[in-house]
């Protein structure tokens, strides 16, 4: 079976948790299937195959080749998603000869879908998330957010088969799809490599970075946008006892206005108390799986979270989680045996939701033996359950069955 898996990122271009689920997804697909990777780059000229090989931790020997994609020359400076349908239509030519394609995110969905009708193959999508779940996308997008929502329910209600990565992705899809076939609807976790992602020995990393290792410090690991809660999470750090630090690993706002916001919050919140940093580049894996490893909490504000892969990284590597209690994050963080989940309703006034964060940060802060015991079965949990070995499994049973019933769809 030749696969073409359809990306927006992918590395060395990855900045969130698709781009992560892709990266891994396609490393193991490469045992137990013929597939290569379409992605977005800013380099090399459109429809280039480059071969560019990534490195999975040093692991060249199981990274399926990269053709490399750009937005058409012609399109610099027009709105983002005009240019984002100039890469797909780029990805559709050049996936001749595929049996099967699987797209991920809107910004690859219409390629995918586009690469169906053109060359008579089905199209699989798999949702990180959906466009009507992030209105905010409008303060980015401007009138492309109407591209954007346009691209994704065309895709995904042309589909052959949609992949939910989790339960409570399954039922946002059909509650903002309708039209979408329940039965062509499938769960398929997203995953940890918990060889990458274990605890770590080292800790040099935090002494370059500022951090005192002699304080409980609290992490969080994110871009800033409005889907991260980020403004949220440093108005609840006004209230974590003096001792506690913060350590926020965030980059790459949305808009200049949800950065400025940022920027205001963190330096009201500097002034106030001693322990805050912010580190803004994007690290090494491996820096951040040490930051993961000798936080006392890993925290995650999300106000929307299909799944959150980086919930399962810290659990992974050992740490107790707080995070918020929506979308798919109960599937993977247990309330009092993985971490504590704090309520979040878009209609509760923010100050309920932020007190509810930090009174659980304060509280796995103040006894280390319970954020420790969360932690090992954190880590337990995340061997057990979301290994990208099953997941590819799962995923190519998808497959499977959609060829077969296209084929089937064919003949009759």
């Amino acid at each position: 079976m030749r696969v073409g898996l359809l990306t927006r990122e992918y590395p060395p271009e990855v900045y969130g948790g698709a781009g992560v689920h892709v990266e891994f997804l396609a490393r193991e697909l490469r045992g137990l299937v013929d597939v290569d990777v379409h992605c977005w780059t800013a380099e090399a000229p459109a429809g280039t195959g480059t071969g560019v090989e990534s490195g999975y931790g040093g692991d060249t020997a199981h990274a399926p080749t990269a053709f490399r994609h750009r937005a058409w020359p012609g399109l610099d400076g027009a709105n983002d998603a005009l240019r984002t349908l100039s890469v797909d239509l780029s990805m559709a030519a050049a996936l001749a000869g595929r049996d099967l394609v699987h797209s991920h995110t809107w910004y690859a969905n219409l390629a995918g879908h586009l690469a169906g009708l053109l060359h008579g193959v089905p199209h699989v999508v798999t949702t990180h998330s959906l466009e009507p779940l992030r209105p905010w996308k409008a303060e980015q997008l401007g009138g492309g957010y109407a591209l954007s929502s346009w691209a994704e329910r065309t895709a995904a209600e042309s589909a052959d088969a949609v992949i939910a990565v989790s339960a409570a992705m399954r039922h946002d899809i059909l509650a903002c799809y309708p039209a979408i076939d329940p039965a062509k609807v499938h769960i398929v976790h997203n995953g940890i490599d918990t060889d990458l992602y274990r605890p770590a020995r080292d800790a040099d990393a935090l002494a370059r970075l500022g951090v005192d290792l002699a304080r409980p410090y609290v992490v969080f690991v994110g871009r800033i946008t409005r889907q991260k809660g980020v403004p949220h999470l440093l108005r609840a750090a006004r209230q974590l006892e003096p001792e506690i630090q913060l350590v926020l690993c965030a980059g790459a706002p949305d808009t200049p206005e949800i950065d400025r916001e940022f920027r205001v919050l963190f330096e009201e919140l500097s002034q106030s108390r001693s322990g805050v940093h912010w580190i803004p580049r994007m690290l090494p894996r491996a820096e951040i799986i040490q930051l993961l490893t000798h936080a006392r909490v890993f925290v995650c504000p999300s106000v929307y979270e299909p799944l959150g892969i980086v919930n399962l990284e810290a659990m992974a590597c050992g740490t107790a989680v707080v995070a918020s209690g929506v979308g798919g994050i109960p599937e993977v963080v247990a309330d009092g045996e993985t971490g504590l989940l704090v309520p979040y309703e878009e209609k509760t006034p923010g100050g309920e939701f932020e007190d509810g964060l930090a009174d659980a940060l304060n509280r796995l802060c103040r006894s280390p033996e319970a954020a420790t015991r969360m932690g090992e079965s954190g880590r337990a949990r995340a061997v057990a359950e979301f290994g990208w070995d099953v997941v590819a499994r799962r995923t190519v049973g998808v497959y499977e069955e959609v060829l077969a019933g296209y084929k089937r769809g064919v003949q009759s």
